[in-house]
């Protein structure tokens, strides 16, 4: 199966360099996503507050990549694609 979205991915600015949402709830995070339509940096599937995902169910934006150091993967939430080299 491949991902019907790349069309939509941008070259976007991160939104932070932290999971804004769990840093306001005084919370932790495991590893962080970074939203590639618009930027939004959130919390991974792992961490208990799972952001990037919530974002992804807020917005339809179905593209994330690791925004962490040396991984470049992605996933599309979509079509339930993962997305090496991006």
């Amino acid at each position: 199966m491949e991902c019907t979205h790349l069309d939509q991915i941008r070259d976007v600015t991160p939104s932070a360099d932290v999971c804004e949402e769990c840093l306001q709830m005084g919370d932790t995070w495991v590893h962080l996503r970074l939203c590639e339509i618009c930027g939004h940096v959130g919390c991974c599937d792992d961490s208990k507050n799972k952001h990037a995902t919530k974002h992804f169910h807020a917005t339809g934006h179905p593209i994330i990549k690791s925004f962490e150091p040396g991984e470049d993967w992605g996933w599309c939430y979509v079509d339930r694609v993962f997305l090496e080299g991006i």
